[in-house]
């Protein structure tokens, strides 16, 4: 009698594996299509008070054409705008999006950046893509976890604010119960993120020593922004030589309560006559930080006049007009953004600041995946030599690859941003991993030891079940030491050791169990 071979069906374990895996792809790359074969550039800031702004262009928008030209990645985008705006002229673009068509009426280049569209749902932290990263307590003040939550949220506001495309604020703290702010922002240099933070933009209009509005919800009713017809550059003139200086006025609208006491307090004063005009004794100045940034005249028909709307303006200077023009827009949006959200509820000191190069991060990355790769080859050669079993070797490396490819689908799902150390809790994973596979191995090939396949495999199981508790346990303080910059390995191990101990290593001990009998 002839007997064919026995038919390998898989088990639950192992369909379970699979299955993981598919649900791993699709939160890494997306659904129909695919991110890997989408085209087109993706809109990563764009100035809130330009006219781009305001003809609707948004950030986080994916630009698919323009003029009806394809734009399949940053190289087009940029050859066809760089033809469009060399003549000086105002010329109209069609901007394409995924969602909507926008006609863009412009003599200079649109005021966003753009970069290539991400491969991948994949999300990296400072220490991959660059940018600034400080850790900030209040000064001479120890915060609550409520009073920390508070100023992370109103730091959060006033950075969006700001127009930053990528940032990230959390409350964090270290082993001792030290309470820290955690500010990470790509793209910004140390100084940038420095002179953001320890500003802390309370605002004051006063007449004389006496305050008659602050920054805020409390005295500022609205504030005009990106409307032509109430806030702008007013002129620029040359100052004298190799210097330029430009104006700039927005409207505000003040509380009934602020109306009133300015009223109160303009009643008093005396009108003073000059060649400009009549105006009331004393001006209302305006200071941000205890420092006086403009001193506004104060018209003699608004002497004990109750009004809500007031006229704020400033300047900014430069070596060039262009360069006058542009500090003059930022002074400006930066007193719209201390007005609207008041001031920080502390001063703030830099505990720690970090600059890091993107270039730093893909060239670590490259050589990290290239050893992390090299060294699992290197174990399943070792491991085909020792046990004289193919099989065994590339299920070994089926497992660890399966891994690391579910450990990348669950931070996409969770919107976890990998850092260097997570990469390290990966590359850790993989060792752990590959150390109990071999534990599986030498149990099953186990001669001497009278026991069933099944109660071999139990066996070892046992022996990796013990170890998992012994490394969670030891994992869970890197949680909170050095104020939480480990957490990143941390998270990324537990998630790689936890998938190994529910998911891979019992589809690979079912492996085994095929592969042997």
């Amino acid at each position: 009698m002839v007997h064919g071979e026995k038919e390998m069906k898989l088990t639950f374990k192992i369909w379970l594996l699979i299955i993981c895996l598919v649900f791993s792809f699709i939160a890494i790359f997306g659904l129909l299509p695919p991110l890997f074969l989408q085209h087109g550039v993706e809109i990563t800031s764009v100035n809130q008070n330009s006219t781009t702004y305001e003809q609707g262009l948004r950030q986080g928008q994916i630009i698919t054409s323009i003029d009806g030209i394809q734009i399949k990645n940053l190289e087009d985008f940029s050859n066809v705008m760089s033809k469009k705006y060399n003549t000086g002229k105002e010329v109209k673009t069609i901007v394409s999006t995924k969602d909507s068509e926008i006609v863009l009426f412009s003599q200079s280049y649109p005021d966003i950046l753009v970069q290539d569209i991400s491969k991948t749902n994949i999300k990296t932290g400072l220490d991959l893509s660059g940018g600034s990263r400080a850790l900030v307590q209040a000064q001479d003040k120890e915060l609550t976890q409520s009073e920390l939550n508070d100023l992370v949220s109103i730091t959060s506001k006033r950075l969006d604010t700001y127009g930053i495309s990528d940032i990230k604020v959390s409350a964090v703290s270290d082993l001792s119960g030290n309470r820290f702010m955690l500010i990470e922002i790509a793209g910004a240099s140390p100084t940038d993120l420095k002179n953001l933070i320890e500003n802390q933009g309370k605002f004051e209009a006063k007449i004389g020593n006496d305050t008659v509005f602050v920054g805020g919800n409390k005295d500022i009713n609205s504030v005009c922004r990106n409307d032509a017809t109430c806030a702008g550059i007013q002129s620029c003139q040359q100052a004298g030589t190799g210097s330029y200086y430009c104006t700039f006025q927005f409207s505000i609208y003040i509380s009934e309560d602020a109306a009133k006491r300015q009223a109160e307090l303009t009643n008093k004063l005396s009108t003073n006559t000059s060649t400009s005009g009549n105006y009331l004794s004393k001006p209302l100045d305006l200071y941000v930080d205890d420092k006086q940034v403009d001193s506004l005249q104060i018209g003699e028909s608004l002497k004990g006049s109750v009004t809500t709307q007031i006229a704020i303006s400033g300047s900014g200077t430069g070596t060039t007009e262009e360069e006058a023009y542009k500090s003059a827009e930022y002074n400006m949006h930066q007193l719209q953004t201390i007005l609207i959200t008041g001031s920080l509820p502390y001063k703030l000191q830099i505990v720690k600041l970090d600059t890091i190069s993107p270039n730093l991060g893909d060239d670590f990355v490259k050589a990290i995946l290239i050893a992390g790769l090299a060294a699992a080859i290197a174990v399943s050669i070792i491991i085909f030599f020792r046990y004289k079993k193919l099989k065994s070797s590339l299920a070994l490396l089926f497992t660890a690859f399966s891994e690391v490819f579910i450990i990348l689908g669950i931070s996409c799902i969770i919107d976890w941003r990998l850092d260097l150390l997570s990469i390290a809790g990966i590359l850790a994973t993989i060792g752990t991993g590959i150390d109990q596979q071999i534990i599986i191995i030498d149990e099953a090939k186990q001669k001497k030891v009278i026991l069933s396949m099944k109660e071999k495999l139990k066996r070892a199981f046992s022996i990796i079940l013990g170890s998992y508790f012994t490394v969670l346990v030891s994992l869970l303080p890197l949680m909170w030491a050095g104020a939480g910059l480990l957490k990143g390995f941390a998270i990324t191990t537990i998630i790689g050791i936890t998938v190994g101990v529910l998911i891979t290593r019992p589809a690979f001990t079912d492996m085994m169990k095929l592969i042997e009998e």
